[in-house]
């Protein structure tokens, strides 16, 4: 499972491009500057809190995970805080814990901190497996400010939409663990590499003043350590010299918030930054225009949505919102919004699915004909449909709301824009929420990592209230616990019919795509994959000369 990762020496360039060099004899590791478009949604650094892309992006930093992947690679599962792993039967799966690692408190890394990470006091509160097919709702606010030591209570539904089963995680001894499960899962392993199942130190989430203290400055394994967070304005991150994969190459690592996409672009150009991220495609040439200035990135295992709330009036009928599926030019969206950098996907699934995936499956096809005679049927009336945006989270996502509804517009659907500042905002229950924008990803190579994930019982599109079906949630409990291969891939057939066409849950528009700019003197970092950053030491160059 080991994989072997070139390293490049930093090459050629002006020392204007290059970062800024810490200053002391002792230690002359760059300091770096990335800015992004937002740090956290949640206020937090937390995985369990913050499930969303931007929270990603912070993967490989301060928490680690027993089972990582190779970011560097195709995303496959490599080992992590795990040197090994073997299944024990359909319900446990034993791991030998990597020596030697340090946490950035001191301690050692043991057994105990893989236990307490997933004990009821860190990600499950009083639920139980037995909860598995019963929705766990989620208030739909996404900031947390209780200063107590309370789990707070959105945190168990994620626990239990990662690890719906999980009835403990034992240790054998000081380096070998358990993960044990109520029912079988042929996709344990995958759980452990996912983003939530990172492992903390217990002394440290043990001893914080409260749970946004520790969450605001989780105490890890990874190659740096959290110095400072300011919500809303950056990340200061220091290396952990200590770190058992090699001393990281960067010895403070900044993440500023710049959401306008110029600001990040001018800030690059000028020095103040040495990554930009969130570069959208049509700016991409003007910046490759600047000698000495490069964008890497491409397409990534996450696709675009426009999500349903079934319970707004106009679109309790599924007729509805099929339309809406059938009037969307994706064709043209990824051609004129993308520059043909990314595709439109068969549905919410993806090749490294291998056998699980559905061959043949596509999304609704352009038919504004179809659309207007499923309106017909439907007896729509020109009711004013709500559309909740917010202002780029996605990349280009003003346009491509703006796009979608001048398509919708022309087979006779009348859906109104109404920016929103915030997730807490977009995600509020109320009257006005009738579609709004999303994108799903896929972990691990099975479909319960992305469909059941989002859109099954414990997923976040029914924990937020705003669709449900009682078929796709028995399917979806018989996906997660079945061990027949034939019978989960008829399964996951059925829900994409459910889900995209007889009670549409969303409808897919486009493979995401992720891009960002950086000097080329930077010679040595490649881009993931993913939305995850890599600044490890197998993934950067020490300075020529």
């Amino acid at each position: 499972m080991d994989t072997t990762r070139r390293r490049i020496l930093l090459t050629g360039a002006a020392a204007a491009t290059l970062p800024r060099v810490a200053i002391g004899q002792s230690d002359r590791r760059p300091t770096v500057t990335v800015a992004v478009q937002k740090i956290s949604n949640s206020n937090t650094l937390d995985d369990l809190r913050e499930q969303s892309n931007v929270g990603t992006r912070l993967s490989t930093f301060f928490v680690e995970r027993l089972i990582d992947l190779d970011y560097q690679g195709q995303l496959q599962m490599k080992p992590g805080l795990a040197t090994a792993w073997r299944r024990i039967d359909d319900r446990t799966v034993e791991l030998d814990l990597r020596q030697g690692v340090k946490m950035h408190n001191g301690d050692a890394f043991t057994a105990e901190d893989v236990v307490a990470s997933f004990g009821p006091g860190r990600m499950f509160g009083d639920t139980h497996p037995t909860s598995q097919g019963k929705t766990l709702p989620l208030s739909g606010s996404q900031v947390t400010t209780n200063r107590t030591k309370d789990l707070p209570r959105e945190v168990p539904p994620v626990g239990r939409r990662l690890w719906p089963a999980l009835d403990h995680v034992e240790a054998v001894d000081r380096y070998k663990v358990r993960f044990v499960n109520a029912t079988p899962d042929v996709t344990m392993e995958g759980r452990i590499s996912c983003r939530g199942s990172g492992i903390i130190s217990h002394r440290a989430f043990e001893e914080a003043a409260s749970w946004l203290d520790y969450a605001r400055a989780p105490v890890g394994t990874g190659p740096y350590k959290v110095r400072e967070f300011r919500p809303d304005v950056s990340l200061t991150m220091d290396a952990h010299d200590e770190y058992w994969g090699g001393r990281p190459p960067i010895r403070t690592l900044k993440l500023v918030e710049v959401p306008e996409t110029s600001a990040r672009i001018n800030g690059l150009l000028t020095g103040q930054y040495q990554f930009a991220c969130d570069i959208p495609p049509d700016q991409i040439a003007a910046i490759e225009g600047h000698a000495g200035f490069e964008v890497q990135g491409g397409t990534i295992p996450n696709h675009r949505l426009t999500t349903f709330d079934m319970n707004h009036p106009t679109l309790r009928d599924p007729r509805v919102r099929l339309a809406m599926a059938h009037a969307i030019d994706r064709k043209t969206i990824v051609d004129s919004l993308w520059s043909g950098r990314t595709v439109v996907p068969a549905g919410l699934q993806w090749p490294f699915y291998g056998q699980m995936f559905v061959q043949g499956w596509t999304v609704p096809e352009l038919d504004p004909a179809k659309s207007r005679e499923l309106l017909r049927q439907a007896g729509y009336k020109g009711d004013a449909i709500p559309y909740r945006l917010l202002n780029n989270y996605y990349t280009n996502q003003v346009a491509n709301g703006q796009v979608l509804v001048e398509m919708w517009q022309q087979v006779g659907l009348n859906v109104e824009i109404g920016m929103k500042e915030n997730w807490s905002q977009i995600l509020a229950r109320g009257a006005d929420r009738g579609i709004r924008d999303w994108s799903n990803s896929a972990p691990f190579n099975d479909p319960v990592s992305s469909i059941v994930s989002q859109h099954g019982p414990n997923g976040e599109q029914q924990q937020y209230g705003e669709w449900t079906n009682a078929e796709m949630n028995t399917l979806s409990y018989e996906l997660e616990t079945s061990t027949d291969r034939a019978r989960r891939h008829a399964i996951f057939a059925r829900m994409l019919q459910i889900c995209e066409r007889e009670d549409p849950a969303y409808t897919v528009l486009h493979q995401n795509a992720t891009f960002t700019a950086k000097p080329k003197s930077i010679a040595g970092w490649k881009a993931a994959p993913s939305f995850a950053l890599d600044f490890r030491a197998a993934n950067w160059a020490t300075q020529a000369g």
